[in-house]
């Protein structure tokens, strides 16, 4: 397969594609943060001698948040989320774009495979800032669940802060103690994207295009685009994201990725390698939905007065 597009410009505009995803990361992650937690949550919880759980379900995980964290512990550590999400975005967005142009032939052919490596080359670049982002969230995301059950037990619970938690990894492990898990998180994000970006460009060439003579597909289909590619990316790399979930959450020391797939394995069996994989798709599909459609709205070249052209 291969994309036929319009001829490829002289010229690649970095700035208004970095507004774009900034703005589009912002969006996307605050509509989705609260089913981010329960899917980190449900991932991560431990199981009982007797098969016991924590939360036994999506909802069973909302409403006993809910009931010992209030309706914005639901939030727990989006600060941090939102604050790296612009330029985690904003680096996976544009970065695409930048070698989806690159790989172009003069003419706007992209093979598939140039398509895939282009969205490899994206996820690749990304993690510099989605390692420390990830493990920070889903540290201050557990930590609820940790802290209920040292209430349950009596014990005192003390208070996790972003910046504590923070000053805790950088004394303790150094700048490195904040990349814990860096290579969980390549794989997950380097794979989701192959499948992901050029899923998802297929999709959205194939839909209703804009009547201003720019190229673009109309708003809506850039938002069913990002779901379907982001509902497909999500499901297939679910056991990557519960490894690199496993990893940094901090419950348990694992040696490395390989060990904690074949702890997992030994004592939880295959399905717990798709713990959480629903409310995982529930929660990408819309973020990149929501995150495709703002990108592609342009108001990075509205801000900065540019004519928003087709990208190849």
């Amino acid at each position: 397969m291969v994309y036929l597009v319009e001829k490829k410009k002289a010229q690649f505009n970095v700035l208004p594609k970095i507004i774009n995803g900034g703005i589009a990361g912002i969006i996307g992650v605050t509509c989705v943060y609260p089913l981010d937690m329960v899917k980190t949550r449900l991932q991560n919880q431990p199981i009982g001698p007797n098969g016991e759980r924590m939360y036994t379900s999506i909802a069973d995980c909302f409403r006993k948040t809910i009931a010992s964290e209030g309706f914005f512990g639901m939030y727990r550590g989006s600060f941090v989320n939102i604050l790296l999400i612009t330029p985690e975005k904003a680096i996976k967005l544009t970065a695409n774009d930048y070698f989806r142009y690159k790989l172009a032939s003069d003419d706007g052919v992209l093979p598939l495979p140039l398509a895939g490596l282009a969205g490899g080359l994206a996820g690749l670049f990304q993690i510099v800032v989605t390692t420390p982002m990830e493990l920070l969230k889903i540290q201050m995301q557990d930590a609820g669940r940790v802290a209920s059950l040292a209430r349950a037990e009596g014990r005192e619970v003390q208070k996790v802060t972003a910046l504590g938690l923070t000053k805790k990894l950088l004394r303790e492990r150094g700048i490195f103690g904040l990349y814990k898990g860096i290579t969980a998180t390549g794989i997950r994000d380097i794979t989701f994207s192959v499948v992901y970006f050029p899923l998802m460009a297929t999709i959205n060439d194939s839909g209703p295009r804009k009547s201003d003579g720019s190229g673009e597909a109309v708003f809506y289909w850039s938002l069913m685009s990002g779901l379907l590619a982001g509902m497909t990316a999500a499901f297939l790399v679910t056991p990557l994201d519960v490894i690199k979930t496993r990893l940094q959450a901090g419950d348990k020391e694992y040696a490395g990725v390989g060990d904690c797939i074949r702890t997992t394995l030994k004592n939880e069996g295959i399905t717990a390698f798709f713990k959480g994989g629903l409310c995982r798709v529930m929660v990408v599909a819309p973020l990149f939905g929501i995150a495709q459609m703002f990108y592609f709205l342009g108001v990075g070249e509205k801000i900065l007065g540019i004519q928003q052209r087709k990208s190849v």
